[in-house]
């Protein structure tokens, strides 16, 4: 079966659609610090209100433990939402009680709700099949169709995912679409050459799409903190810095196996190395081979990748036609310790192809570092459902939605 689209719902004129989104974005003192997500639901949207369609928005943010926190309330959503969309936004204080209701029977033809937040509520998240049915049942109450626009949740089997899309006649989100087109172009012929990079902190995190990626690329970069993992298994001390030691040996196969395969794995040749995770501790450059040659000896804590190394990285990049990235080359939020992650970034805003930045981190990264989302091919919303589509994993809310992987 092929992905089930919006033109599937047939005319969604005076119908109550439930959307779920992805608007799980990061608030400072009630103030939304990026508004990436909220920016990309707003294709479906706009198509839904044109259609004339009654639009029920739903959505988790942070994680609450299955009841009301003032703190991940997402009225400040639906003010930020409400603005972008140029009409206002119903705000209901709960998301299947009175409240919500209220809100719902109040809509007219292309009128907008969004309900309090799904993890408010236990069903939303429960390891058990019938309370989770059970929330979505109530969910399902609100709606004639479901649309699934959330790309960042549809790795996860929860009510509003996966039990809902079944609940409803149901079908993906323009956000969706387009963010599996993107995958596809990753995944199925890409143009070559083809690099991929990835950071972030743990290796463990990443080992699955390095095994699933390694027979299809060309180079693979290594930065962030998993960088040290590799280099302890070439045989080098890294002082404080962060290591899997249990992933040592699996990070020596995966190093054999890239070298049977002819596949380039470029690892750092010098790092920053910080007497302590501080913005103003003193640091240096080191050789990526002599980290404990630093002052600080065995307590010298690597944070980015150095500069010789961001070079090769971006000049890696330059000479692709197809690349993807994921995860920071450092602790980009430290000043002192961002040029990596900066210049990767730089790198694929020139690339002459597909550049994808792979969402979580790295899409926080390259905002908070300046870069808008325009100069870059794709900024995926969804960090760990990119990962798990790039390992060949089955996704429970796409396979809801009629898609199935790739073999």
């Amino acid at each position: 079966m092929s992905l089930r689209t919006l033109e599937s719902l047939g005319s969604l004129a005076g119908k109550r659609v439930v959307v779920r989104c992805d608007l799980n974005v990061p608030l400072k003192d009630g103030v939304i610090t990026d508004d990436g997500r909220v920016q990309a639901s707003l294709p479906t949207l706009n198509a839904l209100i044109n259609q004339g369609a009654r639009v029920v928005v739903i959505s988790h943010l942070g994680r609450p433990k299955g009841e009301p926190d003032p703190q991940y309330s997402l009225e400040p959503v639906a003010q930020r939402l409400s603005e972008l969309l140029g009409k206002p936004v119903v705000f209901a204080g709960d998301t299947v009680g009175d409240a919500a209701k209220e809100a719902v029977d109040g809509l007219q033809d292309g009128d907008v709700a969004l309900l309090e937040n799904l993890r408010f509520n236990p069903g939303e998240t429960s390891k058990d099949d019938a309370e989770r049915a059970e929330f979505a049942g109530r969910l399902a109450a609100f709606g004639d169709a479901f649309v699934s626009d959330g790309f960042g949740v549809v790795h996860r089997k929860q009510a509003s995912v996966y039990e809902l899309a079944q609940a409803l006649p149901s079908a993906a989100g323009l956000l969706i679409a387009a963010e599996l087109d993107v995958l596809d172009r990753l995944t199925e012929n890409p143009e070559r050459p083809y690099t991929v990079v990835l950071g972030g902190s743990k290796v463990s995190d990443k080992l699955g799409v390095i095994g699933h990626l390694l027979p299809r690329v060309d180079a693979l970069c290594i930065g962030g903190g998993m960088l040290f993992t590799f280099l302890a298994a070439q045989g080098h001390k890294v002082g404080a810095s962060l290591l899997e030691a249990d992933q040592i040996d699996t990070v020596r196969s995966y190093l054999a196996k890239a070298d049977e395969l002819g596949v380039e794995i470029v690892l750092p040749s010098d790092v920053v190395v910080a007497e302590a995770f501080s913005a103003d501790a003193a640091h240096e450059v080191r050789p990526a081979d002599d980290i404990e040659g630093s002052p600080w000896g065995e307590k010298g804590i690597g944070l980015d990748i150095g500069p010789e190394t961001a070079a090769v990285f971006a000049a890696k990049i330059a000479g692709a036609r197809t690349v993807f990235w994921n995860g920071p080359m450092g602790v980009f939020e430290l000043a002192p310790f961002a040029a990596g992650t900066k210049a990767v970034a730089q790198a694929l805003t020139e690339v002459d192809g597909l550049a994808v930045v792979g969402g979580g981190d790295s899409a926080a990264a390259v905002r908070a570092l300046g870069f808008s989302d325009e100069q870059f091919g794709h900024i995926s919303t969804g960090g760990g459902a990119s990962l798990e589509f790039l390992e060949g994993k089955a996704l429970p809310g796409l396979e809801a939605l009629g898609w199935e992987p790739a073999s």
